[in-house]
């Protein structure tokens, strides 16, 4: 039998801050990684649709977004220069939201804004807040310490 306590786990703060930010910029690199891969993988189709949308330069625009989102996920999901790669992905869904999304709600599921603005806020927060003690920037002394108050 399994007895389940009431009692919360005593986690040290900064232990539970890192692992939240872990738990954010592995969800959130990944979703960039897997977007940037997949337009990588038919840069044609991404340069049409960029055209469609009349993004200036198709042709460099659509292989620098899709390098941006692929490297910048992968370098979140290892918090690497995690203050500089969350700020770039954030201005990266400011552009898409306001050329792709806007004016079709806010649902993802109707063409709308929901998913573009969540990665905005999620990017902000990693920009501010940094990567966290579980990354590579905590391991070459990058990372500012801060203590939960």
């Amino acid at each position: 039998m399994i007895k389940l306590s009431a009692r919360p786990i005593a986690v040290p703060p900064a232990t539970a801050l890192g692992a939240g930010l872990l738990a954010l910029r592995v969800v959130v690199g990944v979703t960039f990684l897997l977007h940037g891969l997949d337009k990588l993988g038919d840069l044609a189709s991404t340069e049409r649709f960029f055209a469609s949308l009349d993004i200036p330069a198709p042709g460099v625009m659509a292989p620098f977004v899709a390098a941006t989102e692929t490297v910048g996920g992968a370098l979140l999901v290892v918090g690497l220069a995690t203050p500089l790669v969350g700020a770039v992905l954030a201005v990266n869904m400011v552009v898409a939201l306001l050329t792709a999304k806007l004016g079709h709600g806010f649902f993802a599921s109707d063409g709308g804004y929901e998913l573009e603005l969540l990665l905005i806020a999620a990017c902000l927060a990693i920009a501010l807040a940094g990567a966290g003690r579980f990354s590579i920037d905590a391991a070459l002394g990058d990372q500012p310490r801060r203590e939960p108050s």
